[in-house]
């Protein structure tokens, strides 16, 4: 939900960064309701909300995530510590040190949820935004198909609680071209490199000149699932992918049947961490990825675990509007106890200050005349 350029006017003092926003009153109650609602459908799976710190020392962020790049993030040092301090890019290997420290002791597996500001020295092309709410949910201690269609599952949920319609899921197998490259150790790694890069861009051309050849055929096994897999097997003639595509066909029929399932196998972006399995989340109206997911293990602990995450921003600018709000406008010497009545029963308030006011132009739908909620 954008909000209003800035005016002409404006200060040039007043001015924000680069990919940095208001949310004015609709985008800000939109977020919020996105939010409780995903939150309340996480919850409701028995998933426990932790709260880490904005701010933690630059090594212990990298040293709990492969391939987080400290270097992306807001960095400077700590008066008090003398050590560098990071400003959080994503809250998922903060969850992994909560879940390898404090809550070391705790029964596994372990459901832990989130939600919170996260911040990037640079953005995506595709997406501007250098802040971003980051909501999701974290199982630990379990990497099996059971806990990985868990994870789809709530975060679909998740989804469909905080208004999304329309929505897709694409698998991934991050760790595809390291497991089919096993088969061949004289593979130089610095050719594997450049198989990986022209995967990424979908380059057969590009593929072919680097030695890749042998891929080809993974750049079309993609699209509806069923067709996917089915063309993944059969480029699996050695069997070396056999129990991972056994495990994504169990996860996809674990999907809601009004769920679009589609698989592409090569698939990278927004998976640095991921291991075995990955998923993004796809809806109606929502620019790019609604959220992303899958496998991984937290560096330091060896602890395996299954986690996703919303964009809560760009999920709640496809949400349908909220409904006009009930808002009472409350005159000077009104009942203190009868405004307090309607709090409680659902209408919000606002209290007359002065004379001259303009109840309709400050939002309200009611007003409170001798006691009695009358529609404006």
């Amino acid at each position: 939900m954008p909000d209003p350029a800035p005016s002409p006017m404006t200060n040039p003092t007043d001015l924000l960064p680069v990919g940095l926003a208001d949310r004015l009153p609709a985008a800000a109650r939109a977020i919020t309701l996105a939010m409780r609602a995903a939150l309340d459908a996480v919850e409701a799976h028995g998933y426990d909300r932790v709260r880490p710190p904005l701010l933690e020392f630059e090594a212990s962020l990298a040293a709990r995530m492969e391939g987080v790049q400290t270097q992306k993030m807001f960095r400077f040092v700590d008066p008090e510590s003398l050590r560098t301090l990071a400003l959080r890019s994503d809250i998922t290997p903060q969850v992994g040190r909560i879940a390898a420290t404090s809550l070391a002791d705790a029964p596994r597996p372990l459901r832990l949820a989130y939600c919170g500001d996260t911040a990037l020295i640079v953005a995506g092309e595709l997406d501007p935004a250098r802040e971003r709410l980051q909501l999701g949910a974290e199982l630990i201690g379990a990497d099996t198909v059971a806990a990985a269609s868990e994870i789809v599952r709530v975060a679909i949920e998740a989804c469909q609680a905080a208004g999304l319609t329309g929505l897709s899921v694409d698998f991934t197998l991050p760790d595809l071209i390291d497991t089919l490259a096993a088969q061949d150790l004289s593979m130089a790694p610095e050719t594997l490199e450049a198989i990986r890069r022209e995967l990424d861009t979908k380059d057969a051309g590009g593929l072919k000149a680097v030695g890749g050849g042998a891929y080809l055929p993974l750049l079309y096994a993609t699209g509806p699932f069923a067709e996917a897999l089915s063309a993944l097997r059969a480029i699996d003639a050695g069997g070396a992918l056999g129990t991972r595509l056994d495990g994504l066909e169990a996860i996809a029929a674990s999907v809601p049947g009004d769920v679009r399932i589609t698989l592409d196998p090569t698939e990278r972006h927004g998976f640095g961490y991921q291991s075995w399995f990955g998923f993004t989340l796809y809806a109606s109206g929502v620019r790019g990825a609604a959220g992303r997911g899958g496998t991984y293990t937290i560096a330091g602990s060896k602890e395996a675990a299954t986690g996703f995450t919303l964009y809560v921003a760009r999920v709640a600018g496809a949400t349908p509007k909220p409904e006009v709000e009930r808002k009472v406008y409350l005159p000077l010497g009104h009942d203190p106890a009868r405004a307090a009545q309607l709090r409680a029963e659902g209408w919000r308030t606002c209290a007359q200050l002065a004379d001259g006011e303009d109840a309709a132009a400050l939002g309200c739908t009611h007003a409170l005349d001798s006691g009695e909620v009358r529609a404006l």
